[in-house]
């Protein structure tokens, strides 16, 4: 069984498990007493880089990363987000750290709150503002989320370093084509049920967004009320909720090999946030959302209440994929087999917040 480095982000610091010869440890808190939004696991350098969004109550959010697997953790002496002053902005947490493709390997973006992106060009160590989105003319009228106004997803084209697509709440998906100089909205076919225009060109509270394993223009994407795929990178999308309980939730993930396979974890409403029928479930695509299939070997059985966050679904690299989550009842469940059963990792950790995975050799 492939040996796997996984990162838990919660509430009051950060644990990190080992899977070495199909026996897992954790250890943690790492940062204790901080929540960890956000994690990065940058896998193209020897030895990956982990990259960790904290935010202390005492001292605020701040970016740290680790070259040792968590051994030891470098703060740099800077912040290393930080908004321009004419921008009269101040940084409330770090939604995203994502390690952009091996074309751009020292490139890491960073998503945060209020809704920004920035850049890195050395590693995740300094960041700079991403002007012309921070600029964008939609921006006066974009409205905080629940969750408040935040760049909480990036994905980046691996075939093409210039390409590069956020979600925002709520403001919806952004694209840039040419580096982040110009963006614009992608929210085509993506309804926004609570406003009184439901197809609006931006305003969709989008929540998570994936990009598939074998068609790069394929994405898949979590929305307030809707499950969604493009096949053009963004530029249309189509409903792909028929069959699972409810499409409302927050988490979606791609398998890391398979095209056309996806797992979402529906929670019932908006309004009652719990997982949909108050079962532990996660939901699996083999055909790019023509059909669903619901995953439950190794999960409880029993009534369950623990939602699962937009960064707390994810899977490895690995072959057969490990897919794992956490849920805000302080539980960890992995799967080693594609989603076909689980076991529980952890159990009464704090909110669980993101989780990070990647395969070691």
């Amino acid at each position: 069984m492939t040996d796997v480095l996984l990162t838990v982000g919660t509430r009051k610091g950060l644990f990190i498990g080992r899977r070495r010869g199909g026996t897992w440890e954790f250890d943690g808190p790492h940062f204790n007493a901080q929540a960890v939004y956000s994690i990065g696991i940058d896998t193209r350098r020897s030895v990956p880089r982990l990259l960790v969004g904290g935010d202390s109550a005492h001292w605020g959010p701040s970016v740290f990363h680790s070259d040792d697997l968590g051994a030891t953790w470098i703060e740099p002496p800077k912040p290393a987000v930080k908004f321009p002053k004419d921008t009269e902005a101040s940084l409330e947490r770090v939604w995203q750290l994502h390690p952009a493709g091996p074309s751009a390997p020292d490139v890491v973006y960073a998503g945060t709150e209020p809704a920004a992106l920035f850049r890195s060009d050395d590693g995740g160590e300094t960041f700079e503002l991403v002007r012309p989105l921070w600029e964008h003319p939609t921006r006066s009228k974009w409205v905080p989320g629940g969750g408040g106004e935040a760049v909480h997803t990036v994905v980046t084209d691996r075939r093409d370093p210039e390409s590069v697509t956020v979600a925002v709440s709520t403001a919806g998906v952004f694209r840039s084509k040419d580096g982040g100089a110009s963006w614009a909205p992608s929210n085509q076919g993506v309804s926004a049920v609570f406003l009184p225009d439901p197809d609006p060109e931006f305003g969709q509270c989008v929540h998570k967004i994936a990009q598939d394993a074998g068609d790069l223009d394929r994405l898949y994407l979590q929305n307030h009320w809707g499950v969604y795929r493009s096949d053009d990178g963004g530029s249309k999308w189509n409903d792909i909720g028929e069959g699972l309980p409810s499409d409302f939730g927050f988490a979606v993930a791609a398998h890391p090999h398979r095209p056309g396979t996806a797992y979402v974890f529906p929670i019932t409403a908006d309004a009652d946030r719990v997982p949909a029928g108050r079962r532990c479930r996660v939901y699996r695509t083999s055909d790019a959302g023509s059909s669903w299939e619901a995953l439950s070997a190794g999960l409880p059985e029993g009534d369950h209440f623990g939602t699962v966050l937009r960064d707390a679904l994810c899977t490895d690299d690995a072959d057969p994929a490990g897919v794992y989550f956490g849920n805000r009842n302080g539980e960890v469940y992995a799967s080693a087999d594609d989603g076909d059963s689980w076991q529980l990792l952890a159990s009464h950790l704090p909110d669980v917040l993101c989780v990070r995975a990647v395969a070691m050799a």
